[in-house]
């Protein structure tokens, strides 16, 4: 598909899934990649590539580093911490252990004229992580910005459209940081004419193009990011396409039954398999998420290949697989957070000709937009994110038939209590179950029974989140009847953690 892009490439850092998104908030394409090889970069033709943070010292004998070719492509550079160390070393300046390392919020000062800090203001707020630091810039670089620790915060070669951050201007902590990347992409010269019309379109073509005749299957769980991909396919193949909904055993109460009413309104060719006492023999035992994740990943796609045995001949696997679940799953030298079980918790031998990701490289609220753009109705594009692995990953420790009906039915009162209460903000709400037992006393005997967790987060990307303050009369009304209506709870607690350091789902 020929299109303007920013290149981000990854070093490892852990807000680099931010940075694209902070890209894309301009109207402008992006994607992530790693350990990319400078023809591979010359074949992307960037409009402009930014360098990211990372855990790495440019010294390491193991280290990541760009190309000193990357910087004679003639386009827009920006590195940002590791990044902007990294530029430096590469282009014959210093980077050394800084005296003293910073970390978290910090005062800084732009020093000197800059596009890159066009209307920002000469003061401000940006958010650091280092323990390296740039002290000597490479030849023609001027100082940019400071801070009390850090003389060289920021430097540029503007005749050459080289810039470098120490800071993070990619999260929301860095006040100006939006407008760091407003003023990047402008500096790059790209049009801000990246829209969810047009990807549908292109998508849809390109899906075509590849597919052709062939037969296809989707793996449809009922929520926005399988129901948006089969309609994406719908549009490309046509009857070529067959849905296929495993009910896994771990869905939310009543869930099965409402996501095949739901889809029976489409003209879809639609399977239902019902597959929950094969899915909770295989979790028999089973403490480990990682295990977890990996064990349904597995049990899906096997699924998936006795359907497709019987319709004949599929060639390909249709996933919902969002930007998120490969960021989170490990890309490159980044961190595996939690294998998703559509990305990194799939089997090592799949017998499909080729499994088709149409919407790998968008984030959750663009899904939620290309959907509006297929017409989707809007109470499957706002449907709350339900993970692949369902309860199995909201129930800490082994996964049993009775902690899936107990944590059911927790779940379906808190839905109930704040959908009575009205509240409307949330991105994503639900019942989980520890592995936690304790003493309490009801009708004046001892139990020794569950904790529940129950969680609210607010998020647009959802790849940062913070907790909501649910009022606590909705609390409190959730809890005593959690408390007394589910046999084997005796204690409700709420989870009030941000991401980071927390997880959105508790495995």
């Amino acid at each position: 598909m020929a299109r303007e892009m920013i290149l981000v490439l990854d070093f490892g850092g852990q807000y680099n899934q931010l940075i694209a998104r902070r890209v894309r908030e301009n109207n402008v394409y992006c994607e992530v990649h790693t350990a990319l090889s400078i023809e591979k970069i010359r074949e992307l033709k960037p409009s402009g590539i930014i360098l990211t943070g990372g855990p790495q010292s440019v010294y390491a004998s193991d280290s990541l580093l760009p190309p000193v070719e990357l910087f004679e492509l003639g386009v827009p550079v920006l590195g940002i911490c590791y990044g902007a160390q990294a530029m430096a070393h590469v282009l014959g300046g210093e980077v050394k252990p800084a005296t003293v390392s910073e970390y978290g919020r910090t005062e800084v000062e732009v020093v000197g004229a800059s596009k890159l800090f066009s209307s920002v203001e000469k003061n401000s707020v940006v958010w650091m992580s280092h323990t390296d630091r740039i002290v000597t810039a490479p030849e023609n670089f001027s100082v940019t910005a400071a801070t009390n620790n850090c003389p060289i915060a920021a430097m540029e070669d503007p005749d050459k459209n080289f810039y470098a951050v120490q800071f993070h201007p990619e999260v929301v902590h860095t006040v100006e940081g939006k407008k760091i990347f407003s003023n990047f992409v402008d500096i790059c010269g790209v049009a801000r004419d990246w829209k969810m019309s047009s990807f549908v379109v292109d998508t849809i073509k390109q899906l075509k193009n590849k597919i052709g005749g062939g037969k296809v299957l989707c793996a449809l769980s009922g929520g926005v990011d399988s129901s948006v991909a089969a309609v994406l396919l719908s549009k490309a193949v046509g009857k070529n396409l067959t849905c296929v909904f495993v009910d896994h055993g771990l869905l939310r109460k009543n869930e099965a039954a409402q996501v095949e009413e739901a889809f029976s309104k489409f003209d879809l060719n639609f399977i239902k398999v019902d597959a929950g006492e094969r899915f909770l023999s295989k979790l028999r035992g089973v403490v480990e998420p990682e295990r977890k994740r990996k064990i349904i990943g597995e049990e899906f796609i096997r699924v998936f290949e006795e359907v497709s045995k019987k319709i004949g001949a599929v060639d390909y696997l249709v996933q919902g697989t969002i930007y998120p679940d490969v960021i989170e799953s490990g890309l490159g030298k980044s961190a595996v957070i939690k294998s998703h079980h559509n990305v990194g918790g799939l089997p090592d031998f799949v017998d499909f000709k080729e499994i088709v990701e149409p919407l790998r490289l968008l984030f959750k609220d663009e899904v939620r937009e290309a959907g509006r753009e297929l017409g989707l109705p809007e109470e499957i594009v706002s449907r709350q994110p339900f993970p692949g692995p369902g309860l199995g990953i909201r129930i800490i420790g082994e996964v049993t038939a009775e902690k899936v009906k107990l944590v059911q039915d927790a779940d379906a009162i808190y839905r109930e209590e704040i959908d009575k209460a009205g509240i409307k903000h949330l991105a994503q709400y639900f019942a989980a179950l520890t592995n936690m037992r304790s003493v309490g006393v009801m009708g004046d005997g001892r139990t020794y029974d569950f904790a529940i967790a129950l969680r609210a987060v607010l998020t647009s990307d959802f790849m940062t989140a913070e907790a909501a303050q649910i009022p606590w009369d909705v609390l409190s009304r959730a809890a005593n009847r959690i408390v007394n209506e589910v046999k084997g709870v005796n204690r409700v607690l709420y989870d009030c953690t941000s991401k980071p350091p927390a997880t959105i789902e508790f495995e």
